[in-house]
Protein backbone atom coordinates (compact mmCIF):
# COMPACT_ATOMS: atom_id res chain seq x y z
CA UNK A 1 0.00 0.00 0.00
CA UNK A 2 1.42 3.33 -0.96
CA UNK A 3 2.38 6.13 1.92
CA UNK A 4 0.06 9.32 2.33
CA UNK A 5 2.15 12.38 0.92
CA UNK A 6 2.84 14.85 3.25
CA UNK A 7 2.69 18.32 1.55
CA UNK A 8 3.95 22.26 2.88
CA UNK A 9 6.88 22.68 5.17
CA UNK A 10 5.63 19.54 7.44
CA UNK A 11 6.87 17.18 3.93
CA UNK A 12 9.78 19.15 3.00
CA UNK A 13 11.62 19.03 5.99
CA UNK A 14 10.24 15.27 6.03
CA UNK A 15 12.19 14.70 2.94
CA UNK A 16 15.09 17.10 4.19
CA UNK A 17 15.19 15.11 7.09
CA UNK A 18 15.23 11.65 4.91
CA UNK A 19 17.95 13.42 2.58
CA UNK A 20 20.23 13.88 5.25
CA UNK A 21 19.92 10.74 6.71
CA UNK A 22 20.87 8.91 3.81
CA UNK A 23 24.27 11.04 2.50
CA UNK A 24 24.90 10.87 6.84
CA UNK A 25 24.81 7.03 6.28
CA UNK A 26 27.06 6.75 3.09
CA UNK A 27 29.62 9.24 4.82
CA UNK A 28 29.56 7.21 7.60
CA UNK A 29 29.52 3.97 5.95
CA UNK A 30 32.61 5.02 3.85
CA UNK A 31 34.34 6.30 6.81
CA UNK A 32 34.25 2.90 8.61
CA UNK A 33 37.12 1.28 9.08
CA UNK A 34 35.81 -1.57 10.90
CA UNK A 35 35.00 -3.73 8.03
CA UNK A 36 35.92 -2.99 4.65
CA UNK A 37 33.12 -2.15 1.99
CA UNK A 38 31.60 -2.99 -1.29
CA UNK A 39 29.54 -0.02 -3.52
CA UNK A 40 27.01 -1.06 -5.74
CA UNK A 41 25.12 1.90 -7.82
CA UNK A 42 22.43 1.46 -10.26
CA UNK A 43 23.59 4.20 -13.02
CA UNK A 44 19.74 5.39 -14.39
CA UNK A 45 18.09 7.53 -11.80
CA UNK A 46 21.00 7.16 -8.84
CA UNK A 47 23.96 8.93 -10.02
CA UNK A 48 22.58 10.07 -13.39
CA UNK A 49 19.36 12.14 -14.01
CA UNK A 50 16.79 10.90 -15.86
CA UNK A 51 16.65 11.82 -19.68
CA UNK A 52 14.17 12.00 -22.44
CA UNK A 53 16.37 8.96 -24.51
CA UNK A 54 19.12 6.51 -22.97
CA UNK A 55 21.43 8.36 -25.41
CA UNK A 56 20.77 11.35 -24.12
CA UNK A 57 21.85 11.21 -20.64
CA UNK A 58 25.34 13.23 -19.33
CA UNK A 59 27.76 12.15 -16.83
CA UNK A 60 29.36 15.20 -14.86
CA UNK A 61 33.27 15.18 -15.04
CA UNK A 62 33.36 15.40 -11.44
CA UNK A 63 31.27 12.58 -11.02
CA UNK A 64 33.55 10.44 -12.95
CA UNK A 65 36.59 11.84 -10.98
CA UNK A 66 34.65 11.11 -7.86
CA UNK A 67 34.01 7.44 -8.30
CA UNK A 68 37.90 6.92 -9.83
CA UNK A 69 38.71 7.96 -6.73
CA UNK A 70 35.92 6.02 -4.35
CA UNK A 71 36.89 3.07 -7.18
CA UNK A 72 40.82 3.24 -5.92
CA UNK A 73 39.62 3.65 -2.01
CA UNK A 74 37.73 0.79 -1.60
CA UNK A 75 40.76 -1.56 -3.47
CA UNK A 76 38.46 -1.48 -6.19
CA UNK A 77 35.23 -3.07 -5.06
CA UNK A 78 32.55 -0.45 -6.44
CA UNK A 79 30.51 -1.41 -9.66
CA UNK A 80 28.15 0.09 -11.48
CA UNK A 81 24.92 -2.09 -11.84
CA UNK A 82 22.85 -1.25 -14.29
CA UNK A 83 19.90 -2.72 -16.77
CA UNK A 84 22.65 -1.42 -19.57
CA UNK A 85 24.86 -3.28 -21.65
CA UNK A 86 28.46 -2.80 -20.15
CA UNK A 87 29.61 -1.29 -23.82
CA UNK A 88 27.52 1.39 -23.05
CA UNK A 89 28.56 2.32 -19.89
CA UNK A 90 31.90 2.18 -20.41
CA UNK A 91 31.23 4.79 -23.52
CA UNK A 92 29.15 6.88 -20.71
CA UNK A 93 31.90 6.69 -18.16
CA UNK A 94 35.13 6.58 -20.80
CA UNK A 95 37.64 6.85 -20.16
CA UNK A 96 37.38 5.48 -16.69
CA UNK A 97 36.74 1.59 -16.71
CA UNK A 98 34.75 0.50 -13.72
CA UNK A 99 33.66 -3.40 -12.43
CA UNK A 100 30.52 -3.47 -14.18
CA UNK A 101 27.23 -5.61 -14.19
CA UNK A 102 24.81 -4.96 -17.40
CA UNK A 103 21.68 -6.26 -18.79
CA UNK A 104 20.02 -6.71 -15.07
CA UNK A 105 22.52 -9.34 -15.14
CA UNK A 106 23.01 -10.67 -18.04
CA UNK A 107 26.66 -9.84 -18.46
CA UNK A 108 29.37 -8.97 -16.18
CA UNK A 109 33.33 -8.08 -15.09
CA UNK A 110 34.29 -8.17 -11.70
CA UNK A 111 37.41 -6.02 -12.29
CA UNK A 112 38.36 -3.22 -14.66
CA UNK A 113 40.02 -4.54 -17.98
CA UNK A 114 38.56 -8.38 -18.04
CA UNK A 115 36.95 -9.71 -20.36
CA UNK A 116 32.41 -10.15 -19.72
CA UNK A 117 31.17 -13.21 -18.42
CA UNK A 118 27.55 -13.56 -19.80
CA UNK A 119 24.43 -15.98 -18.55
CA UNK A 120 24.12 -18.67 -20.31
CA UNK A 121 21.46 -18.12 -23.41
CA UNK A 122 20.70 -14.93 -22.29
CA UNK A 123 19.76 -13.74 -25.96
CA UNK A 124 16.33 -12.96 -26.97
CA UNK A 125 15.31 -14.93 -30.27
CA UNK A 126 15.12 -12.71 -33.39
CA UNK A 127 11.21 -13.16 -33.79
CA UNK A 128 10.16 -11.90 -30.72
CA UNK A 129 12.88 -8.99 -31.37
CA UNK A 130 11.06 -8.03 -34.60
CA UNK A 131 7.50 -8.61 -32.79
CA UNK A 132 8.59 -6.01 -30.17
CA UNK A 133 9.83 -3.76 -33.37
CA UNK A 134 6.78 -3.82 -34.52
CA UNK A 135 4.97 -2.70 -31.63
CA UNK A 136 6.97 0.13 -31.07
CA UNK A 137 6.16 1.01 -34.54
CA UNK A 138 3.07 0.61 -33.34
CA UNK A 139 2.72 3.89 -31.12
CA UNK A 140 4.18 7.65 -32.12
CA UNK A 141 6.35 8.29 -29.58
CA UNK A 142 7.64 5.29 -28.66
CA UNK A 143 11.66 4.57 -28.37
CA UNK A 144 12.89 0.66 -28.84
CA UNK A 145 16.31 -0.06 -27.73
CA UNK A 146 17.35 -3.75 -28.63
CA UNK A 147 19.69 -5.04 -25.54
CA UNK A 148 20.39 -8.48 -27.42
CA UNK A 149 19.46 -10.19 -23.71
CA UNK A 150 16.63 -7.65 -23.02
CA UNK A 151 14.85 -5.40 -24.99
CA UNK A 152 12.99 -1.95 -23.64
CA UNK A 153 10.02 0.04 -24.96
CA UNK A 154 10.56 3.41 -23.36
CA UNK A 155 7.49 5.37 -23.55
CA UNK A 156 7.90 8.47 -21.50
CA UNK A 157 7.14 10.62 -24.67
CA UNK A 158 3.99 8.86 -25.18
CA UNK A 159 2.67 8.41 -21.52
CA UNK A 160 -0.91 7.97 -22.82
CA UNK A 161 0.27 4.71 -24.65
CA UNK A 162 1.75 2.76 -21.31
CA UNK A 163 -1.45 1.08 -20.63
CA UNK A 164 -1.65 -0.36 -24.50
CA UNK A 165 2.14 -1.06 -24.34
CA UNK A 166 1.44 -3.42 -20.87
CA UNK A 167 -1.40 -4.68 -22.52
CA UNK A 168 0.42 -5.69 -25.61
CA UNK A 169 3.51 -7.20 -23.83
CA UNK A 170 1.14 -8.97 -21.47
CA UNK A 171 -0.37 -11.25 -24.65
CA UNK A 172 2.80 -11.84 -25.65
CA UNK A 173 4.99 -13.13 -23.50
CA UNK A 174 2.06 -15.34 -22.35
CA UNK A 175 1.84 -17.28 -26.11
CA UNK A 176 4.37 -19.54 -26.83
CA UNK A 177 7.01 -16.86 -27.88
CA UNK A 178 6.85 -16.05 -24.30
CA UNK A 179 8.41 -18.70 -22.78
CA UNK A 180 11.06 -18.38 -20.86
CA UNK A 181 10.59 -14.12 -20.90
CA UNK A 182 9.79 -11.67 -18.15
CA UNK A 183 8.18 -8.46 -17.94
CA UNK A 184 10.16 -5.65 -15.72
CA UNK A 185 8.43 -2.38 -15.67
CA UNK A 186 10.09 0.83 -14.76
CA UNK A 187 9.96 4.50 -15.00
CA UNK A 188 8.02 4.79 -17.68
CA UNK A 189 9.48 2.15 -19.27
CA UNK A 190 8.98 -1.68 -20.08
CA UNK A 191 11.65 -3.96 -20.65
CA UNK A 192 11.34 -7.88 -21.83
CA UNK A 193 14.05 -9.83 -20.35
CA UNK A 194 15.25 -13.37 -21.57
CA UNK A 195 16.87 -14.65 -18.28
CA UNK A 196 16.46 -14.99 -14.83
CA UNK A 197 19.25 -13.22 -13.52
CA UNK A 198 18.08 -9.80 -11.84
CA UNK A 199 20.38 -6.96 -9.53
CA UNK A 200 20.42 -9.16 -6.76
CA UNK A 201 21.84 -12.09 -7.85
CA UNK A 202 24.21 -10.13 -9.48
CA UNK A 203 25.36 -8.37 -6.51
CA UNK A 204 25.71 -11.95 -4.74
CA UNK A 205 27.88 -13.04 -7.37
CA UNK A 206 30.03 -9.91 -7.24
CA UNK A 207 30.55 -10.75 -3.41
CA UNK A 208 31.64 -14.32 -3.95
CA UNK A 209 34.59 -12.73 -6.19
CA UNK A 210 37.75 -10.57 -5.32
CA UNK A 211 38.03 -7.47 -4.88
CA UNK A 212 34.35 -7.44 -3.50
CA UNK A 213 34.20 -10.69 -1.35
CA UNK A 214 34.21 -10.87 2.88
CA UNK A 215 32.97 -6.86 2.23
CA UNK A 216 29.72 -5.55 3.75
CA UNK A 217 27.57 -3.92 0.95
CA UNK A 218 25.97 -0.97 0.16
CA UNK A 219 23.66 -0.34 -2.57
CA UNK A 220 21.74 2.08 -4.09
CA UNK A 221 18.91 2.20 -6.27
CA UNK A 222 15.97 4.23 -7.60
CA UNK A 223 13.60 1.70 -9.34
CA UNK A 224 11.36 -1.54 -8.91
CA UNK A 225 14.32 -3.12 -11.31
CA UNK A 226 16.27 -2.18 -7.87
CA UNK A 227 14.01 -3.61 -5.10
CA UNK A 228 14.84 -7.21 -4.93
CA UNK A 229 18.57 -5.79 -4.18
CA UNK A 230 17.85 -3.08 -1.46
CA UNK A 231 15.42 -5.82 -0.47
CA UNK A 232 18.54 -7.78 0.16
CA UNK A 233 20.71 -5.88 1.93
CA UNK A 234 19.88 -6.60 5.35
CA UNK A 235 20.22 -9.88 5.43
CA UNK A 236 23.88 -9.88 4.29
CA UNK A 237 24.60 -6.74 6.78
CA UNK A 238 24.54 -4.62 4.31
CA UNK A 239 23.20 -0.42 3.78
CA UNK A 240 20.33 0.06 1.00
CA UNK A 241 19.78 3.44 0.36
CA UNK A 242 17.20 4.60 -2.38
CA UNK A 243 16.58 7.69 -4.50
CA UNK A 244 13.33 9.91 -4.68
CA UNK A 245 11.35 8.15 -2.17
CA UNK A 246 12.39 5.49 0.27
CA UNK A 247 11.77 1.92 -1.24
CA UNK A 248 11.54 -1.68 0.61
CA UNK A 249 14.56 -2.69 2.48
CA UNK A 250 16.23 1.32 2.01
CA UNK A 251 16.91 2.67 5.24
CA UNK A 252 16.86 6.43 4.08
CA UNK A 253 16.36 7.96 0.54
CA UNK A 254 18.34 10.61 -1.35
CA UNK A 255 16.04 13.56 -2.96
CA UNK A 256 17.15 12.64 -6.41
CA UNK A 257 20.32 11.87 -8.84
CA UNK A 258 21.87 15.04 -8.02
CA UNK A 259 21.84 14.87 -3.85
CA UNK A 260 23.71 10.99 -4.63
CA UNK A 261 26.30 13.10 -6.85
CA UNK A 262 26.77 15.48 -4.32
CA UNK A 263 27.31 13.33 -1.59
CA UNK A 264 29.56 10.86 -3.55
CA UNK A 265 31.74 13.95 -4.84
CA UNK A 266 31.52 15.47 -1.32
CA UNK A 267 33.27 12.11 0.24
CA UNK A 268 35.93 11.90 -2.45
CA UNK A 269 37.20 15.01 -1.52
CA UNK A 270 35.98 16.93 -4.21
CA UNK A 271 33.48 20.04 -5.02
CA UNK A 272 30.27 19.10 -6.94
CA UNK A 273 28.91 21.68 -9.21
Amino acid sequence: MSRPMVHGPAGAASASHREASASARLDAWLSDRRQAGALFLDVDGTLLDIAESPTAVCVPRELRAALECLHRRLGGALALVSGRPVDDLDRLFAPLLLPACGGHGAHWRARAGEPLCHETAATLAAPVRERLHALARSHAGILSEDKGSSFALHYRAAPAAGQALASALHALLSGPEGAGLRLLPGKMVFEVIAHDSDKAQAIRRFLELAPFAGRRPLFIGDDLTDEPALAMMPGLNGLALSVGRLLPGASAAFADAAAVRATLVRAAGGTSQ
